[in-house]
């Protein structure tokens, strides 16, 4: 009889204490999962964010415009590659609950600097040739429909066409995020048209700073905010990633809670998991002293015990990692007022070691007990 065959049937002698055992390592590892998913998700584009990107904000309020004019002076400065600028929309299309974020921008610049918004070349061309054009993530597009040539109406609130009607933009591209992480649930159109439509607006909501040289950020910034200190709008300049980090600050006690509570509960799991795997073996002392008699070696009981408990480990966690990794790249969750959640390669190699923990820490201590045990009194036990 193999050591193989054995182990087998030791898994499944009690098969409704092996597959409560082996649902508890599968819901440990999925809980795992979505707590990585979680945590990646709020702090999405935080990693991706370029550090020779700066935004320059109100000092006062992130909702307080800024001048147009202060365009030129900030692409004065000698460290200063690139300048471009956005506005949040906040529109409402078909019904409030459709959320999304809405951002005029100066198209041709803010493309440029945000290469991981990839754009077919034709759908970026025509999406520059049209002045009502608009381009939208494809999470975004899936949600509604949308196909390229589409007409979308959104109904303004906080900026309103002179004419009071809806505005209108067509769908002259859908772009993807070169990595899980990047934003697909955006809608951008031109600023021009906003600002045209509004009798020459000549405000912005934020500047985009592309510099030269990323060593140099902190100062530039300093510099730049100098330049505007004691003006009608005085300014704040941050490093994108800080930018973006204090979107994620909003949410970050609601996603802190989640993963504090989820771990708590993925630790108990793991406890019981293990104390079952441990009992288990205990159960089993007078036949391991019954296989040492006919000429097992303590060496062979400790890997066959070992090796048990790997299988229980490996067979629960990998299913539910494995779970869990694919629904959400497959099937991106998310959108609206959430973060695109997924699991990412490096959380999922961490889970991949932590199977391999629990077996061996669970089914370290009976193993040794077991390559310890004189066959005396482990027949005396039975």
């Amino acid at each position: 009889m193999s050591a193989l065959h054995l182990i087998l049937r030791n898994l499944t002698r009690r098969k409704v204490r092996t597959g409560l055992t082996l649902l508890s390592i599968f819901v440990a590892f999925v809980l795992f999962g979505v707590l990585a998913a979680v945590r990646a998700g709020f702090g999405a584009g935080i990693e991706l964010a370029g550090i020779d990107r700066l935004v320059l904000l109100n000092k006062v309020s992130i909702i307080l415009p800024l001048p147009l004019s202060y365009k030129e002076r900030i692409a004065a400065d000698p460290d200063v590659e690139m300048v471009s600028h956005a506005n949040w929309f906040g529109g409402v299309y078909q019904d409030e609950r459709n959320f999304f974020a809405q951002f005029a921008i100066e198209a041709e610049s803010y493309l440029d600097m945000y290469p991981e918004y990839v754009l077919p070349a034709d759908e970026r061309e025509s999406f520059l040739q049209d002045r009502t054009g608009a381009i939208a993530g494809r999470e975004l597009a899936d949600r509604f429909g949308w196909q390229v040539g589409d007409r979308i109406p959104i109904r303004g609130v906080i900026y309103q066409p002179q004419d009071g009607s809806n505005w209108e933009f067509t769908l002259r591209g859908i772009y993807d995020g070169d990595e899980p992480s990047v934003d697909e649930n955006i809608f951008m159109f031109h600023y021009d048209y906003l600002d045209e439509s509004m009798g020459q607006l000549s405000a912005v909501g934020w500047y985009v700073i592309q510099v030269r040289d990323p060593q140099n950020s902190v100062a530039i910034a300093e510099r730049i905010d100098q330049r505007f200190a004691n003006s009608s709008a005085e300014t704040k300049t941050s490093t994108e990633s800080a930018f973006i980090q204090a979107f994620a600050d909003q949410t970050g006690n609601i996603s802190g809670m989640a993963i504090a509570i989820g771990s708590v509960a993925f630790v108990i799991l793991l406890l019981v998991a293990g104390n079952t795997l441990a009992n288990s073996v205990q159960e089993r002392i007078p036949e391991l002293g019954v296989l040492k008699t006919l000429g097992f070696r303590d060496g062979q009981v400790m890997a066959m015990v070992l090796a048990e408990s790997l299988l229980m480990a490996v067979l629960g966690g990998l299913s539910g990692l494995l779970l869990t990794y694919g629904v959400t790249r497959i099937f991106k969750l998310g959108g609206a007022m959430l973060p695109t959640l997924y699991v990412p390669n490096d959380a999922l190699i961490v889970g991949i070691v932590l199977v391999f923990v629990l077996g061996v820490v669970s089914g370290l201590a009976p193993a040794l007990l077991a390559m310890r045990l004189k066959i005396v009194d482990a027949l005396r036990r039975g």
